[in-house]
Order: C-alpha cells, then sequence, then structure tokens
C-alpha cells in the first residue's frame, strides 16, 4: 500500500523536475501526471490545481534553501564566516532551486497572491538573518557598521543586484570570481588603506 506522505512527496519532485524544464505556464497537469504514471485524479486527491502543487513546490524548495543556510551558518563561528558561507550557499541554491527562484524572481507570476507572500516572507526573513549576522560582528568587535539595519538592506541590494546577471547568462560567469568580488567589497570596502 502507498504511505499517503510518500506519494504526495513523489508528486511534488516530479512537478519540481517539469516546472523547472517547462516552466509554470507551460507546464500541464497531463505532463505531471504521465511522468507518475499515474492518472490526472490520483493528482488531483492531494492538490485541487496546477497553482497548488507549484505554491507546494516553491515552499517546499524554500525549506530545503532555508534548512541549507542553517547548516552553513551553523559549521562556522565567526560572523564573517557566518556571512561567507551565507552568501555563498544562497547563491548556489538558487541555482539548483530553480522553481523557488522563479516564484520569488518572475514578474510573470505578480498575479498570484501565494506568490506575493512568499516574496515578502523571504525578504524578512533574510533581511533578519542578515542583521544577525551584522549585529553579531559587531558586538564582537569583527564589524565596524553603524547601522545593522541599513547595513543588512545594502547586502541585500547587492546580492539581489547579482542574481539576474549570474542566472540568466550562466555559462559566461564565474560565480566564484563575483561572490569573492562582492565578499571582498563588504569585508574591505574601496578606500585605500593607510
Amino acid at each position: 500500500m502507498i504511505n499517503k506522505e510518500e506519494y504526495r512527496t513523489r508528486i511534488l519532485l516530479t512537478a519540481s523536475r517539469i516546472f523547472s524544464h517547462y516552466g509554470f505556464k507551460k507546464t500541464t497537469m497531463e505532463e505531471i501526471s504521465r511522468a507518475l504514471k499515474k492518472g490526472k485524479s490520483s493528482i488531483y486527491y492531494y492538490f485541487g490545481s496546477k497553482e497548488e502543487i507549484f505554491e507546494a513546490v516553491v515552499l517546499y524548495e524554500a525549506n530545503q534553501l532555508r534548512t541549507q543556510l542553517r547548516a552553513a551558518m551553523k559549521e562556522v563561528d565567526s560572523p564573517t564566516d557566518k556571512l561567507r558561507n551565507y552568501i555563498f550557499v544562497r547563491m548556489r541554491a538558487f541555482e539548483k532551486l530553480s522553481n523557488y527562484y522563479n516564484a520569488v524572481f518572475d514578474k510573470n507570476l505578480d498575479h498570484y497572491e501565494f506568490i506575493e507572500k512568499i516574496r515578502s516572507k523571504y525578504d524578512r526573513e533574510e533581511l533578519a538573518i542578515l542583521r544577525l549576522l551584522v549585529y553579531l560582528g559587531n558586538s564582537r568587535g569583527i564589524f565596524d557598521v553603524k547601522d545593522s539595519e541599513y547595513t543588512a538592506m545594502a547586502i541585500q541590494t547587492m546580492l539581489k543586484g547579482m542574481e539576474v546577471p549570474l542566472f540568466w547568462r550562466r555559462r559566461e560567469i564565474d560565480i566564484n570570481n563575483r561572490l569573492n568580488a562582492i565578499l571582498n567589497l563588504i569585508f574591505d570596502g574601496i578606500n585605500k588603506r593607510p
């Protein structure tokens, strides 16, 4: 007998692959059911629509990202290394979690209310993490930051600014060099040292 939770996860993973390949708009319930080798009715038992499946896929990928980010920050102690790991894992994860990335950044999905909720939650969570990392570095005397809130917002803005060139022209860009350039800018600035 099939475990309901296992089958639901199987639907999510299969749909995730198909959404990644064809995009949300071009994916159909027929394609998902064909890939699962099941009738559409077996999918409708768990999800009422393609939108519901996409929302579940995006939330599943968001949880994967959270888990990866927590693990990356936990494995090091210094605020500098925590921020460095956060940035590397975040940018690398978006490469792999294409449905989550599309949900957060694709303007063609703006009319779906759940997408806006996911975007908003993502921005708040990321800003809170960055603010905490900046505060931690400041309190340990490692960073010299006047305002943790604005510094966290500036870092978030830099990261968001990197996303489009990184993911639209992947083959042309060495992600490690770009990430290291951002990290050097964050930690060393551009002013000449006396």
